[in-house]
């Protein structure tokens, strides 16, 4: 299993969830669940943007987790999120498979 955590860069407020949904992943989903952190609407002009790249950078790695910046609306870095995600998932799942007797 993995799950995208996804916030818009013009919304505080969404950012500032991410911490309570991942409260909610460690106790209901597995320990092992893949994860990435997602900051969308990276398209729109800076002088909308209400969270910096670099918050949403150090908040990734507090969690030990991968993030990307993208935009649904011009496809940036949408394609490179669901690849990473499903190479992360295939590496643990192989990993696992791989401990398994």
């Amino acid at each position: 299993m993995g799950i995208l955590l996804v916030y818009d860069v013009t919304d505080e407020s969404s950012f500032n969830n991410i911490r309570n949904w991942i409260r909610n992943i460690e106790q209901h989903a597995s320990d092992n669940v893949n994860k990435i952190l997602v900051g969308n609407k990276a398209d729109m002009d800076e002088s909308k943007r209400a969270v910096p790249t670099s918050r949403g950078q150090a908040l990734a790695d507090e969690y030990g987790i991968k993030f990307f910046e993208t935009s649904a609306k011009t496809n940036l870095n949408v394609e490179q999120v669901f690849f990473s995600i499903a190479r992360d998932i295939k590496q643990r799942l192989a990993e696992s498979d791989s401990v398994t007797p």
